[in-house]
């Protein structure tokens, strides 16, 4: 069949409340749907008819069919136009089922959060079956979000007994100068997304407790050097400003009964010109070591805003006939 031709599909529905609450009030998550998918969707009963391109046509029942099984399931309490985006995403990637809740959950202390596309479920799968993990790739695939959720997840289940948090310190295209302080509040800048996301997932209290306790430690990456981290989830974030003498130091430290996860993306790399990426290599030589995980997200599991999406894409069309004279 011709993509392009004009089609017509008519989904019929068993519970009338459950339909009202995915169509939105006004019909505005439906009017969403239309706009992504260039579709006309006409509500009528228990009925929804979906008109446009073909492939289109097939798309928007995914999505529907997707969010009415949700809802179904129990996710009506807190349905809201991101788990439209979500079923968007997910079916315009070419992705036939969404993630099942058990797949694609992680527990914490605040909300569940769940993986958002393909990408995200596969490095989820990772973090869970490998001792160290490789997330790579461009900013709002959520690969520093979901290592600190999953870290969290082991905390409260008692998996492990403490999350170690670091990066290097190293500015990002910027040179901020003399920064006052004692030595936290010199790091604190560099390490605030990582504060971000912990109070994201934790109570400000229980943070601030387990901070003060030592279970929860966020450091520069100089502060690694001669330690042996046991009992603990470690995640290295920004490592592709890390050289390859500390990508070494830090894989290193890792003791027993520990996973680290180092987040990172090689295309935003602030180190001096001639220093070689450590995350770059460490992925080069340990790829298919057992115990390993790699994964490459792509503009596909950005969770932002589309538009952030959009750029991401822009920017590695622009950038590869650039390569290519290289």
């Amino acid at each position: 069949m011709n993509a392009d031709k004009v089609t017509s599909i008519r989904m019929d529905f068993e519970n009338n409340d459950i339909l009202a609450l995915l169509s939105g009030e006004h019909n505005h998550y439906l009017a969403h749907i239309e706009k992504s998918l260039d579709v006309s969707l006409d509500s009528f009963g228990n009925s929804i008819k979906i008109t446009g391109p073909a492939k289109s046509t097939k798309t928007a029942r995914r999505v529907i069919e997707d969010l009415y099984k949700k809802i179904h399931a129990g996710a009506a309490t807190d349905f809201d136009k991101s788990m439209v985006d979500d079923a968007l995403r997910w079916a315009t990637n070419g992705h036939e089922n969404a993630p099942t809740a058990a797949a694609a959950t992680i527990d914490t202390w605040k909300k569940k959060i769940v993986a958002k596309t393909k990408g995200q479920q596969d490095y989820l799968g990772l973090l869970r079956s490998n001792e160290v993990v490789f997330g790579l790739g461009p900013a709002g695939t959520g690969k520093t979000y979901m290592a600190v959720a999953r870290a969290v997840e082991a905390l409260k289940k008692r998996e492990v007994e403490r999350i170690i948090l670091s990066r290097p310190a190293v500015e990002a295209g910027e040179r901020l100068g003399f920064l006052p302080g004692d030595m936290k509040e010199k790091v604190d800048p560099y390490l605030r997304p990582l504060y971000d996301a912990l109070y994201d997932m934790m109570p400000a209290d229980k943070v601030d407790r387990m901070l003060v306790s030592g279970e929860i430690e966020i450091a520069p990456l100089a502060f690694m050097r001669g330690r042996t981290l046991s009992n603990a989830h470690v995640i290295i974030d920004e490592a592709q400003n890390t050289t390859p003498v500390q990508m070494k130091m830090v894989l290193t430290r890792l003791g027993q009964d520990s996973h680290m996860v180092i987040t990172g993306d090689l295309s935003q790399i602030d180190l001096p010109d001639g220093h070689p990426s450590g995350l770059a290599e460490a992925v080069r030589i340990l790829d298919n070591i057992r115990g390993v995980g790699i994964i490459h997200l792509s503009g596909e599991d950005v969770v932002r805003h589309p538009v952030v999406a959009r750029i991401l894409q822009a920017y590695e069309a622009g950038q590869k006939p650039q390569n290519k004279n290289k």
